[in-house]
């Protein structure tokens, strides 16, 4: 074992829910804003220094409660959780993106962080200007980054587009530059979101490959967040298992994806009750329901079928908005990835949306599913994706009947059988 890069003791993260506290990007941003709405800025600030006036009982959300655990030089710790564990929140922290509430942490070294599509990308700026000013902020001199340069670009695939700016890349072009960028800048510490999710399948083998060599031949520490239980086991050596904001299991890569898959409980409802803001999403989408169930009996059976119902809050108007219900096996295989148009004529319009769909009879086999939600807009610019936002089970026959006698295989179709026979 190497020795401790990464030192977390007690670390905490708390939101208070109905708060909006706008910041402003620079100095001039806030100067100009105060000029513009001078009376606005002062609501804001007396709402601001009330803060410490409130009792207890105000609404209080911890996204992360003392959170401690070391990672070592070399390691690749895979964090593992639902959505709402507190995996991105934490490793906002640790990336310095936001201050925890209490706690403290320790780094030892340069952190390269790839937490979302174009994470510290200047959109007017090229891809070449980009890596560049990456570099530059790792600390590298310009002679640095010139040696790693071809590298970088022949990693990404973007060599046509290195001179066009950012702005006009698509997501998975982002993602290639700036992972490729984050990985062969040399940082002592690396750590990468679930935005390989963007990528095709042999570019995300090429990350796991790139991610498994810098950490074996260089002794770069990773942390990576994925739900690919798969890749966790491929690629990382250690793990952390995250609930509700609190580590509740640490050790190798193996016992962590087993305790995870080992503690899930099936629940094919979610309902969000409480403020707009704390459901789960972002400043694009808030999920406020989704719901799995049977099209006949009490329970979701081979022979049943089975509708699942979304419900959510768009803040996006005037654009083509559409949802992708992408449905996996618990080991993490694809079943189906479908993409559904809410508006087609950049007429969406703020406020709920419901879309439902319909899984026929005999078509999937028994076992436990999760479904993944992908927003966007015109197909190609991803608003927001949630992972497992339920996770459900399908049985064999009925609520009593076992599932362990189950044949293999994702689908189970009724077919149609035809035979003959003849004597010679």
């Amino acid at each position: 074992m190497g020795d401790i890069v990464i030192k977390i003791e007690d670390l905490s993260k708390a939101y208070r829910i109905g708060l909006k506290e706008q910041k402003s990007d620079t100095m001039g941003d806030a100067i100009m804003s105060w000029v513009k709405s001078p009376m606005k800025n002062f609501r804001r600030l007396k709402n601001l220094s009330a803060i410490h006036e409130r009792s207890e009982d105000d609404d209080i959300f911890w996204a992360l409660k003392d959170i401690s655990f070391n990672v070592s030089q070399g390691d690749i710790m895979g964090i593992i959780g639902k959505n709402g564990a507190g995996k991105s929140t934490l490793l906002k922290i640790l990336s310095k993106i936001t201050d925890p509430t209490k706690g403290q942490i320790e780094i030892t070294g340069r952190v390269a962080a790839l937490l979302e599509v174009g994470t510290g990308f200047n959109p007017d700026l090229t891809g070449r200007e980009n890596t560049y000013l990456n570099g530059t902020i790792l600390g590298m001199t310009r002679k640095e980054i010139d040696k790693k340069f071809d590298a970088i670009v022949d990693f990404s695939g973007v060599e046509k587009f290195i001179d066009t700016p950012v702005k006009r890349y698509s997501s998975g072009m982002k993602v290639r530059l700036g992972f490729a960028v984050a990985a062969h800048l040399d940082p002592e510490v690396l750590i990468v979101d679930e935005v390989l999710a963007v990528g095709d399948a042999e570019f995300q083998k090429k990350c796991l490959g790139k991610m498994k060599d810098i950490s074996s031949n260089e002794g770069r520490t990773i942390l990576f967040v994925t739900h690919n239980m798969a890749a966790v086991k491929q690629l990382c050596n250690k793990g952390v298992v995250l609930k509700d904001g609190t580590n509740v299991f640490e050790g190798s890569e193996a016992e962590a994806v087993n305790f995870y898959q080992n503690n899930q409980q099936t629940n094919d409802h979610f309902f969000h009750d409480g403020p707009l803001e704390a459901a789960p999403g972002n400043e694009n989408i808030r999920i406020l329901e989704f719901k799995v169930s049977p099209l006949s009996g009490e329970a979701i059976t081979i022979n049943s079928g089975f509708e699942f119902k979304l419900k959510f809050y768009n803040h996006k108007e005037s654009i083509n908005l559409d949802a992708t219900f992408e449905l996996r096996t618990v080991d993490d295989i694809v079943v189906f990835h479908q993409g559904y148009n809410l508006s087609s004529e950049k007429n969406s319009r703020r406020g709920v949306y419901t879309v439902a769909g319909v899984v026929p009879r005999n078509l999937l086999n028994a076992g436990v599913y999760t479904f993944r939600l992908i927003f966007g807009e015109n197909l190609r610019y991803s608003l927001l994706k949630i992972q497992d936002i339920v996770q459900f089970e399908i049985l064999y026959e009925s609520l009593t009947a076992s599932n362990y006698s189950v044949k293999p295989g994702i689908i189970r179709p009724n077919l149609e059988y035809r035979s003959s026979f003849e004597t010679i």
